[in-house]
């Protein structure tokens, strides 16, 4: 006689359901934006199928049916009009992330406004710093990054997003927002940024792929992991309010072992490579596209993230409705 039958409990799918371990919800999901100067842009991005280059007349409509699938949260990331060696419209209070803030915080002010803090796009070497001698320099860049949070911060920005890895940013940033009176403003840092090649997509559709070089003297080594509780617990101690792994596929032991560590909330960001791969994988019919969605976003949850970064979470909170 055979007691012990696991799979009595994956017999019927009410029972399967019912012993379900780990569930992505709607509130656990935010979703990236890409914002551009102009008037009535909607254009979809080469390699990112369903995301889109949005004017900021048309912003609000996205934001529409964002807030209608029940997504409370997007991470908001510009395109400039110009770009030079400083990333000036980074920090430009008439930036066109700036503008983006206002419009959405205008006409939705229940929506949650993260925005990404990096000044890659806005320069034209394409380096998150300023460059010297074909260094980028760390400490003076801080002051930089700092004064971009801030002029998101005095758009109605919630929450910065610092994607530098420059180090001591967290630090920087919060004596900036708290010595300006905006001690509210949270920072989720990308603490666990790694120098990955799933970033293409979005480096094309952002335009802010590096002139010369690459970044490895500033984002990780894949190949590290205690690296990545350093890197955590100096953010920690700076003041980041949340952390973040990204990406999240290839690194959901990354993941576990950063929400193991340290209490804070943890994000996790599905990046553009992952969303791509598995958007060709199914124009190609080799992969169910809700399967999938569902699958890797429900590993990244059970890895430990709190909250998932992803071109996928309209799509995901839609497919909630229609299976729960």
């Amino acid at each position: 006689m055979r007691n012990k039958r696991p799979r009595r409990l994956r017999e019927k799918t009410f029972i399967r359901n019912l012993v379900q371990e780990t569930t992505v919800h709607k509130n656990d999901l935010i979703q990236p934006l890409f914002i551009v100067h102009g008037k009535e842009i909607k254009k979809e991005i080469d390699g990112m199928p369903g995301q889109y280059h949005l004017s900021v007349d048309q912003l609000s409509g996205e934001i529409k049916e964002i807030k209608e699938a029940g997504i409370k949260a997007v991470l908001l990331f510009g395109l400039p009009q110009y770009k030079d060696a400083f990333g000036s419209e980074a920090y430009d209070p008439r930036g066109i992330v700036q503008q983006g803030i206002r419009e959405v915080r205008e006409h939705f002010p229940e929506m949650l406004i993260m925005t990404d803090v990096c000044l890659c796009q806005y320069t034209d070497h394409g380096h998150c710093g300023i460059v010297e001698n074909g260094k980028v320099l760390n400490d003076e860049s801080l002051e930089l990054i700092a004064q971009t949070a801030l002029t998101h911060a005095q758009a109605g920005a919630d929450t910065v997003a610092p994607s530098d890895m420059m180090d001591g940013r967290v630090a920087a940033i919060r004596q900036k927002l708290d010595l300006n009176d905006f001690q509210d403003v949270s920072i989720m840092s990308y603490s666990v940024k790694y120098a990955s090649v799933f970033y293409g997509p979005f480096r094309q559709a952002a335009g802010s792929s590096p002139q010369f070089g690459d970044r490895r003297s500033y984002q990780m080594d894949p190949a590290n992991v205690q690296e990545a509780l350093r890197e955590a617990q100096l953010d920690v101690e700076e003041g980041a309010d949340m952390l973040m792994v990204k990406p999240a596929l290839a690194y959901l032991d990354v993941i576990k072992t950063v929400k193991d560590h340290f209490p804070l909330p943890l994000g996790a960001y599905q990046v553009s490579g992952e969303y791509s791969m598995i958007k060709n994988a199914v124009k190609g019919g080799l992969l169910n596209n809700d399967q999938i969605m569902v699958e890797t976003l429900t590993s990244i949850k059970r890895a430990g993230a709190d909250m998932i970064i992803t071109y996928f979470a309209k799509e995901m909170a839609r497919w909630i409705d229609n299976h729960r």
